[in-house]
């Protein structure tokens, strides 16, 4: 296992992170059915992580991630608690709330968190989590206090991660990206001003989808030849444990051999005809539509999670088209630099929604 500097916060971390999710048991709106493991299992298969070197295991409140907090706690009770670091992460976006939730957090642990983010940061909430008295406010009051080390914001929204970057009160950020979706990951390269702040990338497998494409190791060492401190991985068993920590890593400071963009999307047409979306988020929509994601969730519909993305797409594809159609301006356009007909694929996505209210087969699709 290799080690990177966790920005300007003084430690080091593994390459590869030990994301809790998967160790949960019970079921949780996020993930209806999962490994379901036992304390004894959970703790077992964390421990042989950390001895194949891992130091840093990423988790977030109860209940919203089941008890993987607390299983994560119990096994910090058993190992040299200076030889990990915590990572933690609550989703409210009021200062008091966010201060209770972390007390919470402290609880479950039986322990302190090293790093603590205000989860899913979203536009919606920009204002509240950066103002004055809001949860990231009270996250550094926290850490005034000694009862966590470091501060952070977690979002898969680029704007939202460069504001974290400028802002002082912030060490750490956690974003998204993968082979697939690498334009954060391209912009964050591009930056300077993230290079202070610890990075921890999460989604490296797409929610466990790429890997019926690409090898789990070239999964890793494409997110690896960023400038990040670690790329998070979600482990339910000793497999995935011994896939992700055991291996040799290999060119994951220049990127050498990787798949690029068009070989990835090259892959992928072999199954289904993708949009040639890396998730950049530099399209402005001026109806408010979140291009990026829909096309993420069309990908998604056939990378295999068919109705949890035709359930989000569903929210409001037949609005987001209309307003497609009846705009005049197009910004969109001129703003992509993959130079996406983005109407036309949003008349795509929802041909595709239309059709599965009558067939749960993907494969009709290729038929239009």
């Amino acid at each position: 296992m290799r080690y990177r500097k966790l920005g300007n916060t003084g430690k080091t971390v593994s390459e590869i992170s030990f994301g809790t999710i998967p160790v949960l048991r019970g079921s949780i709106p996020v993930l209806p059915a999962y490994y379901n493991l036992d304390d004894e299992t959970a703790i077992s298969i964390m421990d042989y992580a950390f001895r194949l070197g891992c130091n840093l295991y990423d988790t977030a409140i109860v209940p919203e991630y089941g008890d993987a907090e607390i299983k994560l706690g119990k096994f910090a009770a058993q190992v040299n608690r200076n030889q990990i670091l915590i990572s933690d992460k609550a989703r409210f976006y009021d200062g008091n709330e966010m201060y209770q939730a972390v007390c919470t957090s402290l609880e479950n642990l039986g322990t302190w968190a090293d790093l603590y983010f205000v989860h899913q940061a979203d536009p919606n909430h920009e204002d509240e989590i950066f103002a004055k008295g809001g949860p990231l406010d009270a996250l550094t009051e926290l850490k005034n206090q000694g009862k966590i080390r470091f501060t952070g914001i977690a979002s898969h929204y680029y704007d939202l991660l460069l504001r974290g970057a400028k802002d002082p009160r912030v060490d750490i950020l956690q974003g998204s990206g993968n082979l697939l979706e690498r334009g954060m990951l391209d912009r964050i390269a591009q930056e300077p001003l993230f290079r202070e702040k610890g990075i921890l990338i999460n989604k490296v497998f797409a929610a466990g989808l790429l890997p019926s494409f690409f090898p789990a190791k070239t999964l890793m060492e494409s997110v690896l030849s960023y400038p990040i401190s670690s790329a998070l991985i979600g482990i339910g068993t000793f497999v995935q444990a011994e896939t992700a920590f055991a291996w040799n890593p290999q060119n994951t400071d220049s990127g050498k051999n990787l798949p690029d963009f068009h070989q990835v999307l090259s892959v992928l047409e072999k199954d289904f005809s993708p949009i040639p979306c890396d998730r950049c988020q530099r399209c402005r929509c001026p109806y408010g539509t979140e291009i990026h994601t829909l096309f993420r969730q069309y990908h998604y519909y056939f990378l295999g999670k068919e109705y949890w993305a035709i359930g989000k797409l569903d929210l409001g594809i037949e609005e987001s088209a209309k307003q497609c159609q009846k705009c005049t301006q197009m910004p969109c356009l001129s703003q992509c630099p993959r130079h996406i007909r983005i109407p036309d694929e949003i008349q795509r996505v929802l041909k595709l929604v239309r059709i599965h209210a009558h067939t749960a087969n993907p494969m009709e699709y290729h038929t239009i």
